[in-house]
Order: structure tokens, then sequence, then C-alpha cells
């Protein structure tokens, strides 16, 4: 009987278990179906403004709404950014940790709609019933539509698809709140992403930030164009994206063998290999002529379309993941891997040798890259060739007429090669000694603005066309061979940075970067790119940023005189123009100005006309650049670079005032061609719409401005007069690149 009783006593307390437990349930339902105050700010803020801007504008607010030691947390910049735009109230929800990460209620679901926009109110309806509870995360979201579609900006909001390969979970090397898609790398702060690794998931984002993720689309997926290497501990090492990952393949051992250094499409399910496609079909080789966003020009193959999924890798020495930006145009050192006639990757598999370089030739002027029409004729025959292959020879005397519509262009460029030691001269274009001629080849194409011309030459050969337009052949030999292995290690670099790349060039022809051709070859010149044929300046091991400039006002500055970092380039030194090498510097603006006044300061350059100069402004002059502060009153340098660049300039205007930072603007505001220039040696010269040099000093007199300057140039590296000065005494171009480039080393191009 007992035992009866304690049966029936358990039957009847299972209901009530029932219920206690239903009661749980329900309850944390409701709070896990929330959505956290931090993660609806974060959405509600990036509606307005980009994460960016939300931490500049944090970075600049005197004090945050959050308890001082709290401002570092991930959702603190869009919370405030709502209190300070009235969307949140104070009152309602309290600027804490514990608030941020709690569940937004309908209270303030309804302040904010009503706050962000009239037409959203009775958006949320808050009763007293529901006032303080849990707004469920599904009406937030169908609310955040709402607030989306109603916005009366441009809306930066948006939704899409991605493939999710890596967050910090499987990247060791990824910054927090970092993951890596099919779309580039990406944020994701405050929301959990590990679960969607190798998922297609469909988001809620601006730009790159993620809002939200409103559901998991697939947990198949593809990768195209990766490359398969070995990896650790019986893995598989796989380069996709921008990333590598450690995969688990399920393969014995000589089979997943099979699949490494080369380039697949691989296929996962569940995070598990299921199919790995490898490439190994056409591979194909060329001189590339031309890179551009859709496809790449090679040789011999014309242009090709790349796939989506391009990828660019380097396989000699260390694997590394590189981009579009770094296939040479000009050279053959890589292979392209190609599937149904699309592009799927370049393999980079030896170092370029710096043998060639491509110029692209501008108009007349230097005005712009494209030509009208071109007259090309050849002090001995030449031969165009076509992407089709096809070749017609043109005798001595004759002439090659092109304009954009001709039909030899339309399936690509026309390669123009002289016989063996002539020259091609191109009629419309003049420079500064008439009609300049070109060896190498020249390609012509025709392109949306009109037609492009591209010289391809070697390097020893283009050189000896720009000492003489950088430097009178009638300097001083030593300052002539320092000229050159600056302007070799100059064009060394900028080959690399493949400048042009659209165009199938590196460099053009103007101040843009060396000047070339725009003087006659000179036999004192060529002896002086032939004496230091393949040397250049390393630092380090590695090449350096071989500036130079005209003239000095008797010393140079540092790396930081273009707002870089100067510890970027330890090379470029300020120092003054003499034995001792000594840093100038001014306790005092009157002192700067007492210097730069001085035409007695003795250095190597102090001969030349620009080492010192001075001109006249006023407020109507100024007014033609400066604007939105009515009639100029007052300008100050407020501060300056070492060696007395300026670096900031202060203009006061009748309404108000601008600041303007950086030498090149700061020169070109206070420039203008209708000023007349008086130079150290008297001589006046006008036209100048920039002031020479940001070495100068400002006082006011008579309601006018005087500018008292020296120099010619930006001021950093080699000063070109300053070599010749030195020449002059007897240095040697080594000891006077080792006096304007600290710590380098002259070696030869292919020395490591």
């Amino acid at each position: 009987m007992r035992d009866y009783h304690k049966f029936v006593s358990w039957v009847a307390g299972i209901p009530v278990l029932i219920i206690i437990l239903i009661v749980i349930i329900v309850t944390h339902e409701t709070k896990d179906d929330g959505i956290s105050r931090a993660i609806a700010s974060k959405a509600v803020a990036l509606a307005f403004a980009s994460r960016e801007e939300c931490e500049q504008l944090a970075a600049g607010r005197e004090q945050s709404y959050f308890p001082t030691g709290k401002e570092d947390s991930w959702y603190v910049k869009y919370m405030d950014y709502l209190f300070e735009k009235g969307y949140l109230s104070e009152e309602l929800t309290k600027a804490d940790a514990r608030s941020a990460e709690s569940y937004l209620t309908y209270g303030e679901a309804e302040y904010l709609a009503e706050s962000v926009s009239k037409q959203l109110k009775g958006k949320i309806k808050a009763t007293k019933k529901n006032r303080d509870q849990y707004i469920p995360k599904d009406e937030w979201w169908l609310f955040y539509d709402s607030m989306i579609a109603r916005m009366e900006e441009e809306n930066h909001v948006e939704q899409k698809n991605i493939l999710i390969y890596g967050t910090p979970y499987n990247v060791k090397e990824a910054p927090a709140w970092t993951a890596y898609s099919d779309q580039g790398t990406i944020g994701f702060e405050g929301l959990a992403l590990d679960a969607y690794i190798d998922c297609e998931i469909s988001v809620i984002m601006r730009d790159s930030e993620l809002i939200a993720v409103t559901k998991k689309v697939s947990d198949k997926v593809v990768y195209e164009n990766v490359w398969l290497a070995q990896g650790e501990e019986g893995k598989c090492l796989v380069y996709v994206g921008n990333i590598t990952r450690q995969i688990e393949t399920g393969l014995k051992e000589e089979k997943q063998k099979e699949l490494y250094n080369n380039l697949a499409d691989i296929t996962l399910e569940k995070g598990k290999l299921k199919k790995a496609e490898l490439k190994k079909g056409k591979r194909i080789r060329g001189r590339v002529l031309s890179v551009k966003a859709d496809y790449i020009e090679i040789e011999g193959y014309g242009p090709l379309a790349v796939s989506p999924t391009f990828q660019v890798f380097k396989t000699y020495g260390t694997f590394e993941k590189k981009k579009p930006e770094d296939i040479l145009v000009g050279y053959d050192l890589q292979e392209f891997v190609v599937s149904d006639g699309v592009l799927c990757a370049a393999l980079i598999e030896r170092e370029f040798d710096a043998k060639t370089i491509r110029v692209l030739l501008m108009n007349t002027g230097f005005q712009g890259v494209f030509h009208s029409s071109l007259t090309l004729s050849c002090t001995g025959a030449m031969t165009i060739s076509s992407e089709e292959g096809k070749e017609e020879k043109l005798e001595k005397g004759s002439q090659l007429v092109l304009v954009p519509e001709d039909e030899r262009l339309a399936q690509g460029r026309l390669i123009i090669t002289p016989e063996e030691g002539c020259e091609i001269s191109i009629k419309e274009i003049e420079r500064g000694q008439g009609t300049p001629a070109y060896g190498g080849r020249l390609e012509i194409s025709s392109e949306e603005g009109g037609l492009v011309a591209v010289n391809e030459l070697y390097l020893e050969e283009y050189l000896k066309k720009v000492v003489p337009s950088e430097m009178p052949a009638s300097y001083e030999k030593e300052a002539l061979k320092a000229q050159a292995v600056c302007a070799r290690t100059y064009a060394y670099k900028q080959i690399q940075s493949n400048g042009y790349s659209q165009y199938g060039a590196h460099v053009d022809d103007s101040t843009n970067y060396q000047v070339y051709n725009n003087s006659k070859q000179d036999e004192r010149t060529d002896q002086a790119v032939n004496e230091t044929y393949g040397k250049i300046l390393k630092y380090n091991g590695k090449p350096i940023d071989a500036f130079y400039f005209s003239t000095s006002c008797g010393t140079t500055t540092d790396g930081s005189v273009w707002g870089g970092d100067p510890s970027s380039v330890p090379y470029l030194k300020s120092v003054a123009l003499r034995d001792d090498r000594k840093v100038l510097s001014w306790d005092s603006e009157e002192e700067f100005s007492q210097f730069i006044k001085s035409k007695n300061y003795s250095a190597y350059d102090s001969e030349y006309p620009m080492f010192r100069w001075e001109t006249v402004t006023t407020s109507q002059i100024l007014g033609e650049k400066v604007t939105g502060i009515g009639a100029v009153t007052g300008l100050k340098i407020t501060d300056r670079g070492p060696g007395g660049s300026a670096r900031e300039l202060e203009i006061t205007g009748e309404s108000g005032n601008k600041t303007v930072t950086g030498q090149n603007q700061i020169r070109y505001i206070l420039g203008n061609s209708q000023l007349e220039i008086t130079q150290k040696d008297g001589k006046k010269i006008t036209g100048w719409d920039s002031l020479p040099s940001g070495f100068f000093t400002v006082e006011k007199k008579d309601g006018r401005y005087y500018i008292y300057g020296g120099g010619y140039g930006h001021g950093a590296g080699m000063s070109q007069n300053g070599a010749q000065g030195m020449a002059k005494k007897g240095k040697t171009y080594d000891a006077i690149l080792k006096f304007f480039y600290d710590g380098v080393e002259i070696a030869d191009i292919e020395q490591p």
C-alpha cells in the first residue's frame, strides 16, 4: 500500500515538473530570441555611417558616454554615435557593459525608431505590458528592413551571399573580428562566424563590415583556383583567397601527394574535402603586353580574359601569394594556367632582370597619354607586326600613319620594330630637342581616349636618353655618373611598381617619372652610363627610392616631405650641403627667416641662381586658389619639417581660416603663373604655377606678402647642382651618392 501511494505521488508530480520545465524553457527562449543592444546599435549606426567613420568620430570625441576604461569595447563607438545623434536615450539605455550586452526592449526600440525618422512612428509599438520586455530578434530585423527602405540618405546597407573560408578560429594570424571571404577581408564585430566556415551564408553588411547573418544557404562550397601544397602532420596546405589553411583530405598518402604543387578547384561539404579537380591542362608562356581588370594581353596570344577568381603565385624561392599588379609588363617571367580559354592563374617562376623598360610616350607638352594620330618614320626599314601574326615591311623613307579607327588596330596592338641600329621618329611628338627619335620597338594600341604609344628598349639605352634630359651634359663627369646611378635605381624601382600596366608600360617620359628623350643624346652622358653599367643604390641589400631634385637651399630634408613615415626611407636624411653634413635646425621662425634670406650662406650649390629666390603676392592673387574664407588677411607657417621645409600653412581670411598641409599643396596654393620670381643672380622668371620649393618664409608688408625662399624641387635625396658642386671640388660619384643617401652601398642590379 505504501508503494502504491508513492507511485500515485510520483505520477501526480509529473505535471508539476512539466509546468516548471515549460516555465524555464519559455523564459529562456524569450531571452535567447532577443537582440542585444550592442548588435542593434551597430546595425543602426552602420545605416548612417561606415565603421571607419564611427571610429574616426570616436577618436575625435573628448569623452565617451561609457565609463572611463571601457571605451575600447567594440560596441562603444556605435552606441556613442547613437547617443550623440539622439537615437538612444540615456534615461532608457545605460551606457555600460552590462546594458550593452543585454537585450533591447520594446520601449527602447520604439524610441529609437521615432528618433531616426517620423516615418517609422508606429512601426514598433511599446505598451504598458511589453515596454520592458525584450523585442524578439525576428521582429527587430523586420523593423530594420523597414528603416533601411525609408532612409532618405543614400543606402549603403545591402544583403548578399558570401562564402566564409577563414576566421581567427582557423587562421592564427587573423586579427580579432576579421573574416576572410570570397568578397575579400571583412569585419564581423559582435557576431559569431566560426560555425559558418566553409559555408555560403546570406548576410546584411555595409562596405566590408557584417551587420547580421540572416541564414545559412549551403554547407557545400567550391573554392576555385586554389594552390595546393604539402602541409603539416599529413594535412594539405591550401592557398585560398589571401590566406593559407591546413585541411584533412581523407586521402591515402600517395594519392594526397598527387595534389601537391598544383592549381585546383576544390569542393568542401560540411568542412570535409569531397573533390579536387586539378588544373594540369593548357599552360602558356609569353611576354605580357598589358594587364587590365578583365583581361591580360600576352604576346602571341592577344588579350585573354581572366577568371573572377584569378590568382597569382610566386613559385620560386619562398612560395608567396601575389596580386595581378605584380605581373610585370614587358617580361615573360610567368606561366599562365588556362582553362576553357580563360586565364585561371599566373605562376611567377623567376625574378626579373631589369634588362628592358617600357615607356609610355605622352603627347606634345606632356598634356596626356592619348594621341589623335601618329605618323611614324624610320632611319632604316621598319617591320609592322599585328596580334594576328601578320607582318608588313616598310622601307626607309616610308611613313606609317595611324588613327584610332585603323582596322589594323581592331584586333590589338601593332608592334613596330626598326632595322638593327635604326630609330623611329613620331611626327606629332615635340620635345625640347625638337622631334625625338626612339630606339628599341614601338607598340601602338587604340584605347577609348585615342592612340597609346609605348617604347620598349634596353634599360641602359633608356638611361642614355634620360641622363641628358635630367642633368646638363656639360656637367662634371662624376656628377653625371652619380646622376646615372640615381636614374638607374629609380627606373629599376619603377619597373617593379608597374605604374602603367593597363597600357603595357612601366613609366611615362615626363617629370611624373624621369624625363626621357627631351634633350639630345650626348657622348659625355653616354660615357657616364657606360662607366656605371648595372650599378644601383641599395640599402640593406634592397634598391632604394633614389629621389633627386635640382637645387637645395643649403640643406636637404628627410622622407617625411611627402607626409609618410621617414623610417620607411632611413637613407633619406636632412643634411647640410657642406663637408660636415651637419643637420641644420632653428629655434624660431625668425632664425629660419634670417637663414633663408641670406645669400652668403656657403654650400655646394650656393653659386646656382635658384639657391635663393624671392617673390611678392597679394590677397587678390591668392584668392584665385584660396576660397571659402573671404579675402586673405594673413599667412603663417605653423609647422616645418627637417631642414625647414614648410609642412603646415595657416591661412587667415576675412570670414574664416584654412590650414594647408603637405609641401606640394602649400607650394601650389601660394604659387601663381602671374608671380615674378627673382633669382639670386637678379634674373626674373615667370610662369610658375607652384613655388620653386617648400623652403621659404613669408612676411606681410604694405598689404602684400613677401615670400623669401631657397632651392628648387622637393629637397629630399640628391641635389643635382649640389652633386655638380661636389664634383667640381674633386669628389667621386660614389662619394657624392653616399653623401646624399645615408648608409647605402653601390652594387650591381643582379648582386644579391
